[in-house]
């Protein structure tokens, strides 16, 4: 499959996603989660990490609460910068650098992307300790990302 066919698709369920929360209502919509969108397993390509950004964009522009309620790793993790997100404590986001897992290459530009959704705090600290300068994984507990970096808990 080509890339922009790739892309058109990841955009299509988007704007699946988009009107079947106009028609089914607020409240259907009103809670959308990583483990309802199932993309808790991050980017493997650039159409998927557009894909991330479209619907950070989306609940951004609607103030719909997202909860990031499960696993979530790699461009998952941009869901932070939704302004009206909040944390399960039983969730676990993990970070690494951005780029090409596939082909081995880290892409700064990415990261840098990646990195400019977290709140500073968190930012500092997954900096400080070299999460983003590899592929390797490094965990944190949701209650940790509301108890120590300031993001809210889902209730």
């Amino acid at each position: 499959m080509h890339k922009w066919q790739r892309i058109v698709r990841a955009l299509g369920r988007l704007a699946f996603l988009c009107i079947f929360c106009a028609f089914a209502g607020q409240s259907a919509c009103a809670d959308g989660s990583v483990s309802s969108l199932r993309m808790g397993y991050g980017a493997p390509n650039q159409a998927a990490f557009a894909q991330f950004l479209a619907v950070i964009q989306q609940y951004n522009a609607s103030g719909e609460r997202f909860r990031i309620d499960a696993h979530c790793q790699s461009a998952c993790t941009m869901f932070l910068s939704i302004r009206n997100v909040c944390i399960a404590p039983g969730a676990t986001l993990l970070f690494h650098a951005g780029g090409s897992m596939q082909k081995g290459i880290i892409n700064p530009s990415t990261t840098q992307q990646m990195l400019s959704t977290y709140n500073a705090a968190l930012r500092q600290y997954v900096t400080d300790n070299h999460f983003m300068d590899t592929f390797t994984f490094h965990p944190i507990s949701g209650g940790e990302i509301i108890k120590r970096f300031g993001y809210p808990a889902c209730h």
